[in-house]
């Protein structure tokens, strides 16, 4: 049986803190020494500033800008100068729009395809061939997307439509900060949660056993 967690809950006292917290709640088991070793994370680096900013931002915005301008107003208040750009190359134009609006923010931009390298997918995963027919046996390479924007030393980097799988492989050996622009879904232009609000109806597919 799957241990109790936070989808199991029906109160999200954590929110307003108005209620009480279900037996299995992991805020509720917090020891005061867990609470005090979080808290110093939070004194480490950078971390208590994009805490700060973050909270602001999503004060002062709430319901008013577009994820483009949340970016743009984090870079612009954590003073990053360069923004890296990890693009998937089915999303290239939108990802050459979002470089001329970070231009005209006076930010840097360095921007790096997903086929960076062409390496063959066969080569590297040593797939059969007969698996790279759809999509070509030209394989993504998120690994030296990373690499070579840590080489151009940018403050922050945006992914925009890379693959599931791809992305975590970017956020491994990404040395700055990440956040994500555009998660792709090519079956729902690129939006991921029309399967989850079409659960009821034309997705309930993905509930069947």
């Amino acid at each position: 049986m799957n241990k109790h967690s936070c989808k199991d809950c029906g109160i999200i006292n954590c929110k307003n803190q108005d209620k009480k917290y279900p037996k299995f709640c992991p805020t509720k088991d917090l020891t005061d020494d867990e609470i005090i070793e979080i808290e110093k994370l939070y004194n480490e680096d950078n971390n208590r500033e994009i805490s700060r900013i973050s909270a602001e931002i999503e004060d002062e915005f709430y319901c008013k800008y577009t994820r483009v301008e949340e970016i743009i107003e984090f870079a612009k208040r954590m003073k990053m100068n360069k923004i890296g750009i990890a693009a998937c190359v089915g999303l290239f134009e939108e990802s050459r729009i979002f470089a001329k609006i970070l231009t005209k923010h006076n930010f840097e931009v360095y921007s790096v395809a997903c086929k960076v390298g062409s390496m063959n997918k066969t080569e590297i995963t040593g797939l059969d061939e007969s698996k790279t027919k759809v999509t070509g046996n030209v394989m993504c390479n998120p690994i030296l997307q990373a690499k070579i924007l840590n080489d151009e030393k940018t403050d922050l980097n945006v992914i925009i439509g890379l693959c599931v799988g791809h992305d975590s492989l970017f956020y491994k050996y990404s040395d700055a900060l990440c956040t994500t622009l555009v998660t792709k879904d090519k079956v729902l232009a690129h939006n991921p949660a029309g399967a989850l609000y079409q659960s009821n109806t034309y997705y309930k597919k993905l509930l069947n056993d």
